[in-house]
């Protein structure tokens, strides 16, 4: 035989295959174990369509072995299985095919016949034989075999990639998302069910699972409800079904879902003042000293926890008339709201646990290196609440608590509610429009702080 390459054999037809077999782990994950796909009918086609079906076997390989299955039929949709038919089919239609004396493209009616014909002559059960399946069924019909309607599955792929997928909180939005699929299973609604066939008594089947069968918060149903809607959402739009559909789960009632809100707030309550120098006696003596550094800067400013231990050097300036920290998103820590970027006013304690950061930081580049990094904030969290469990056992006081008492401590220091969002970060953003610029904007935080803190002073 003339044509020497690895996996690839002659039928007794006259076409040439490719066919390997998997490696066991993959084996296991994609529920095959060969890859199969043809080359053509001629050497000259198996030589020229070798290298993309050898590639093809690689990256199924990858993907399998990276957790995403998807490119495999054994874990693809009806319409991925669909769309790869169509690539393949597209393929099948390039070919030339060599029937007696005569060369014939792919899309001559006798080549598809030739092509159909070898493919039966080797058609099994696998999950891989399902793309070529289609892709000749597609062929033979001139390219009329309808598409399979989006699913559920397929919106849920779909907003992964669109949504979620290199997110710095990829792995809990994940984790997140399939959850909801779970509780959409839950009220027995398949993730194979097609889009538009789904109701406004399945979304509150969902919401009442949720809330009868599972014993959900009101404020969570809410958050499980408002991700199926935007998952919902992107595939009607992206699969162009806002014509033939609407969004089920979208303005769903639930029930006392407003009284549990106002419920969730008093969830955190703030540090009482007798507690702060206990606190502050045990993490100086057991946490380490970024841990003490950074509570102190908390405590000292009202940040979010996150946003201090996300810090880079760059980020603490303290060579202005007005030392203070500049926080604006990094890769391994976003913000949580367009107003949360903000300069922040270094005061007292706060400003000395920020200068000897600087100094330990060396040349950095995070402020506090064991937490300057993806999911570094819960780290420190998790640590700080050993110190703040064993100072108190009282469920609402946690280390988001210092931020609650830094508010308190601007109310009673009689800075307006404008003022304290602006310290704070709970405004909208829109700073501009009171405040035209930074030096403005950090001099009005920087009075604010100074008269929250003269307040919790007289108080001691």
């Amino acid at each position: 035989m003339g044509l020497i390459l690895k996996h690839v054999v002659q039928t007794k037809a006259g076409t040439w295959h490719y066919r390997r077999r998997l490696p066991r782990d993959v084996a296991a994950l994609v529920g095959k174990n060969e890859f199969k796909r043809l080359l053509g009918s001629t050497e000259r086609e198996a030589l020229r369509n070798y290298p993309k079906v050898n590639a093809e076997f690689e990256r199924v390989v990858g993907d399998a072995r990276r957790g995403d299955n998807s490119s495999s039929p054994a874990g693809a949709t009806p319409l991925e299985v669909h769309r790869r038919a169509e690539l393949r089919a597209r393929e099948l239609s390039a070919m030339t095919v060599h029937i007696g004396g005569r060369s014939l493209p792919g899309s001559d009616p006798d080549a598809i016949d030739v092509i159909r014909e070898s493919f039966l002559s080797r058609r099994s059960d696998e999950a891989g034989e399902e793309v070529e399946g289609r892709a000749v069924a597609i062929l033979s019909s001139g390219g009329m075999l309808s598409r399979p309607a989006p699913t559920i599955e397929d919106a849920r792929k779909l907003y992964l990639e669109e949504r979620v997928r290199g997110d710095i909180n990829e792995t809990a939005k994940t984790a997140r998302l399939n959850r909801a699929m779970e509780h959409l299973a839950g009220a027995s609604i398949g993730k194979d069910r097609a889009l538009t066939s789904l109701t406004r008594e399945d979304a509150r089947n969902v919401r009442d699972h949720l809330e009868r069968d599972r014993n959900v918060k009101k404020a969570t149903v809410r958050r499980y409800i408002n991700d199926l809607t935007a998952l919902i959402n992107l595939g009607m739009t992206e699969f162009g079904l806002r014509d033939a559909m609407s969004n089920p789960f979208q303005n769903l009632s639930i029930r006392g879902v407003d009284a549990a809100a106002t419920a969730a707030r008093d969830e955190r309550k703030p540090v009482p003042e007798a507690m702060i120098a206990p606190l502050r006696k045990r993490i100086s003596a057991h946490a380490g000293e970024d841990l003490w550094r950074i509570w102190r800067i908390v405590e000292g400013s009202g940040c979010r926890l996150g946003e201090v231990t996300g810090l880079l050097l760059p980020d603490v300036v303290l060579d202005n008339a007005v030392p203070h920290i500049n926080l604006v998103p990094h890769p391994h820590r976003r913000l949580k709201t367009a107003g949360s970027v903000r300069l922040v006013p270094l005061i007292g304690d706060a400003l000395k646990a920020a200068q000897e950061a600087v100094k330990a930081a060396g040349k950095g580049p995070a402020l506090f290196s064991s937490y300057g990094r993806l999911r570094g904030a819960d780290t420190a969290s998790a640590s700080l609440m050993k110190h703040v469990r064993a100072i108190t056992d009282d469920p609402k006081i946690v280390v988001h608590s210092l931020r609650h008492r830094m508010e308190d401590r601007l109310t009673l220091a009689g800075v307006s509610e404008f003022d304290r969002n602006l310290i704070l970060g709970h405004s909208s953003g829109g700073m501009s429009e009171r405040y035209g610029g930074l030096d403005a904007r950090l001099k009005v935080a920087e009075r604010g702080l100074k008269a929250a803190l003269g307040v919790a002073g007289k108080r001691r």
